[in-house]
């Protein structure tokens, strides 16, 4: 099984490239638990609910890996649970930088937040470039402090398919 990650800021397109990644490829695509989360509570997520939002999608995912697709893509990971944590309440639980760094995953792909528009999708918080940029700057430097696999995916809608179609097609010759 090898185990693809969409990560980056917000409205980078994460979602829909990991949909196509999935029509293009197969495998099994793993959502975004916090979205889930959000609809489910009606209301905004506090410090209180990053436990319960970690763990869920932990639980997405490891309920994909026990199926063992020949790819799993994930839209989101551990990560972004971590970063948003930070960023909307300057504080992360210990645990799941841990609970990241225990599992494998062959290859993130980093989406980049310029030359796309940003769209306001109900959840989204992030409206000014410099904050996605800041979210991807992050995003960067925790894999690479971690010498985890990373490729930054940009450019435009088109561009971005055929970067993502590439590095899934080596990642499966591998």
């Amino acid at each position: 099984m090898k185990v693809l990650v969409l990560t980056g800021p917000e409205s980078s397109g994460k979602s829909w490239l990991s949909h196509e990644i999935q029509a293009h490829f197969g495998g099994e695509l793993v959502g975004e638990f916090v979205r889930h989360f959000i609809e489910e509570q009606a209301r905004d997520t506090c410090y209180a609910d990053i436990p319960t939002i970690a763990r869920g999608q932990l639980a997405w995912e490891d309920a994909a890996r026990a199926r063992q697709p020949h790819l799993l893509i994930l839209d989101t990971h551990l990560l972004s649970n971590m970063l948003w944590s930070r960023t909307l309440f300057g504080d992360c639980p210990a645990w799941l930088e841990a609970a990241l760094l225990a599992r494998h995953y062959d290859v993130h792909l980093l989406l980049s937040p310029e030359s796309i528009a940003w769209h306001d999708d109900g959840q989204r918080c992030q409206p000014q470039l410099a904050e996605r940029q800041a979210f991807f700057q992050a995003t960067a430097d925790w894999l690479a402090l971690h010498q985890l696999p990373y490729q930054v995916v940009q450019g435009d809608w088109e561009q971005r398919r055929c970067a993502a179609f590439a590095a899934v097609e080596r990642l499966l010759k591998a």
